[in-house]
C-alpha cells in the first residue's frame, strides 16, 4: 500500500472524522512514507449559503497545519463536493475549477509558490464517463478520484482514457 485518502465525506459524515482529525492522520500519512490524498468538500446547505470558498480555505487550513512543504511533497489534494456524491449531481467544470483555484491558493499560503503550482487537485464528486471528459480538460483539474464508476468496468475504462 502507497497511498491513503484521508477526509472522506464519508469517514467524515458517519465517523465524526474532524478536520483536526484530517491533520493528524495526514502527519503521520506523511511521516510513514505514504502518498495522501486529503479530501475536501463542502456540503449542499454550506454551497447554497455562499459558504463554499469558507469551507474550503477552513478545512485546507487545518489540514495543513504544522506541516513543511517539504514533508507535503507528496500531498495530492480531492475537492469533493459533498452534495454531488452519490447523488448523480456534479459540480460543473466552472465550479469545479473555482474550488480547485481556492484549494491552490490556500496551498500556496501554506507551503509557498512552487508547491501550489506542483500540488495534483483532483475533483471527486460523481465522476462518471458522461461528464469526465468536460472536467478532464480544464486546465485546473489534474484527475478524479473515482468513486461507484469505478465498480462498472466499462464505465471505469472510459474515465481513464480520459
Amino acid at each position: 500500500m502507497t497511498h491513503v485518502i484521508l477526509g472522506h465525506s464519508e469517514r467524515r459524515q458517519y465517523f465524526n472524522e474532524t478536520d483536526d482529525t484530517v491533520n493528524r492522520k495526514l502527519k503521520t500519512a506523511l511521516e510513514n512514507g505514504f502518498t495522501p490524498i486529503v479530501c475536501i468538500g463542502e456540503v449542499l446547505e454550506e454551497r447554497e449559503a455562499g459558504l463554499t470558498e469558507d469551507v474550503l480555505r477552513r478545512q485546507c487550513t487545518r489540514a495543513f497545519h504544522g506541516i513543511s512543504a517539504r514533508k507535503a511533497a507528496k500531498l495530492t489534494i480531492a475537492y469533493e463536493p459533498v452534495w454531488a456524491i452519490g447523488t448523480g449531481k456534479t459540480a460543473t467544470p466552472q465550479m469545479a475549477c473555482d474550488a480547485h483555484g481556492v484549494i491552490r491558493h490556500e496551498a500556496e499560503k501554506a507551503f509557498g509558490k512552487e508547491f501550489a503550482e506542483g500540488l495534483r487537485i483532483l475533483y471527486g464528486g460523481s465522476v462518471k464517463a458522461d461528464n469526465a471528459p468536460a472536467l478532464m480538460c480544464e486546465e485546473e483539474i489534474d484527475g478524479a478520484l473515482v468513486g461507484g464508476a469505478s465498480l462498472e468496468p466499462a464505465s471505469f475504462t472510459k474515465i481513464v482514457k480520459y
